[in-house]
């Protein structure tokens, strides 16, 4: 969500009842300010692509100085940026692909771990939501009972978040959803695009990464909407990185454009459960009302007879 989670996104998750997140993604303090700036008063958090983070670690010095309610760090060692954090009094979120990834959060003092399954929108790991939510919830049993656990991947309704509390999870992080909400900074045409495509129509590839000059470690690739660039050069990475020069150019002019046949639109599976376009409040509250609803089925179902 990084550059797509502004400071209107996210102010208005937490006004819903939510805690809404600023994805400053490869980080730009102009932009962060701005976001910041456009939550006003209320209480959100913001994300960092740690790897990136680590390339200029003035990024959340100033961050820290807009007092957010937490900081998510995802991809990469966040060891470095934890202290400051603390020290800052932000929960410190790390979201996390393995179990061994989820301890070692742990142990560096986080207060949220988010288990990201594959299914997830944006750059993700291999491992698949279903059960790797309940291993790391059974980990942070064992290792530190106060650490809240966090679903991710493939969550886009409210039968998915009761599904995520079900696996032993507080909560749920949402984001391919989001891309449809009204204050998202998607443009409109991502947005129809999202609202359009189905699960199948997404797939994970560097070579979007490859093709923006972004040096992503190689085992985290992004899940995105399938277009025209990808069918070309899919499987193909070599023959992309010989011609790199050439295909950049091209790309650049196309993203100036919004072609969406050759720009990326970062999108999980749960594309399939987005049918509409609206106000990020109106999200939330379905998503409430849906997990309640589907909290009550079960039970029903349950209840001796």
């Amino acid at each position: 969500m990084g550059f797509v989670s502004g400071g209107a996104l996210a102010k208005a998750v937490s006004d819903a009842g939510g805690l809404g997140l600023i994805g400053l993604g490869y980080g730009d303090q102009d932009w962060l300010d701005r976001q910041f700036l456009a939550a006003g008063n209320v209480s959100v958090g913001c994300g960092f692509i740690t790897w990136s983070l680590g390339r200029q670690p003035h990024l959340l010095d100033r961050a820290l100085d807009h007092k957010p309610a937490a900081v998510m760090l995802s991809f990469g060692d966040p060891k470095p940026f934890a202290i400051a954090i603390k020290r800052a009094g932000a929960a410190l979120i790390c979201q996390v692909q393995s179990v061994a990834d989820a301890l070692e959060a742990v142990d560096i003092g986080a207060d949220i771990v988010i288990a990201q399954g594959t299914e997830a929108g944006g750059h993700g790991g291999a491992r698949s939501t279903l059960p790797l939510v309940p291993a790391v919830v059974d980990a942070m049993r064992e290792r530190n009972d106060n650490v809240v656990v966090v679903a991710a991947g493939g969550i886009a309704d409210g039968r998915g978040l009761a599904a995520a509390l079900m696996l032993g999870a507080e909560g749920a992080l949402l984001g391919t959803r989001f891309l449809a909400a009204n204050e998202a900074l998607t443009s409109r045409e991502a947005k129809a695009k999202v609202v359009a495509a189905c699960g199948d129509d997404t797939v994970r590839t560097r070579v979007f990464d490859i093709i923006r000059h972004l040096d992503w470690p190689t085992h985290f690739t992004g899940r995105a909407l399938r277009n025209a660039f990808s069918a070309r050069w899919y499987g193909r990475e070599g023959d992309l990185e010989k011609n790199l020069v050439s295909e950049a150019a091209r790309y650049v002019q196309a993203a100036e454009m919004n072609d969406l046949d050759t720009r990326v639109v970062f999108a999980g599976e749960a594309v399939d459960l987005i049918r509409n376009v609206k106000p990020a409040a109106a999200i939330v509250e379905t998503l409430v009302r849906e997990a309640e609803e589907a909290m009550v089925r079960a039970n029903r179902m349950n209840a001796p007879r």
